[in-house]
């Protein structure tokens, strides 16, 4: 069911996934590979109306388990509309943030049972698993203060829902992704987000090039 390649990208609040996202996207253009860039939540209008009340934390006091779900429901969609399309069609997707997320935000930082998190993943996301995951790992101290900086360049006075979480959340976040990389070393590669910027998208260049085969 996949003739393309499924990329994604995780880390921490500010580990800087956007800009690599971007980059990593480029230099497969420039090697004559027709690329998707999406998101989660997020990517097809449906997924893009609950990011707003997820991120804007309009969900909030609907519980950590409604969350979850709208989430599931989210990436239900984006698959069925885009991703899973795309990769029929030999297209290399490249998503920021995917299961992973949920794993980490809504399980080790939420507490929500990780059975039940697998059996939404098993019946949401099916086949379309992403062949290769960068996780970017900066400290959570790091990550916020990039994050504060990034809400002052662009004028934004209020965290998302995410990013106002207290310090201990984004020490469990962290744990996570560490802890998904270490069970699932065939797919995650972790990559210091503390080297310059350059560098780190040789390091992901590599990777991919090795594990992918661009």
């Amino acid at each position: 069911m996949m003739h393309g390649h499924f990329i994604t990208f995780e880390g921490g609040d500010g580990c800087g996934k956007s800009t690599q996202v971007g980059m990593l996207e480029q230099r497969l253009k420039l090697a004559g590979k027709t690329t998707v860039l999406t998101r989660e939540p997020g990517g097809t209008q449906r997924a893009e109306t609950i990011r707003s009340l997820l991120l804007d934390g309009k969900a909030r006091d609907m519980g950590k388990f409604a969350e979850t779900l709208l989430f599931s429901l989210a990436r239900e969609d984006h698959i069925e509309k885009l991703i899973a399309p795309a990769l029929a069609k030999g297209d290399w997707v490249i998503c920021d943030r995917f299961i992973d997320s949920t794993r980490a935000y809504q399980g080790a930082g939420g507490g929500i049972d990780p059975d039940l998190i697998n059996a939404l993943e098993r019946v949401v996301v099916g086949p379309y698993r992403p062949e290769i995951t960068i996780i970017l790992d900066v400290s959570p101290e790091e990550g916020m203060e990039r994050a504060r900086l990034r809400m002052k360049e662009l004028g934004e006075e209020v965290p998302d829902r995410f990013e106002s979480e207290e310090i201990a959340f984004h020490h469990r976040l962290r744990e996570g992704f560490l802890d998904i990389a270490r069970n699932e070393p065939g797919r995650c590669v972790v990559v210091d987000g503390m080297q310059p910027v350059g560098e780190i998208h040789q390091l992901i260049w590599e990777h991919v090039c090795q594990r992918v085969g661009a």
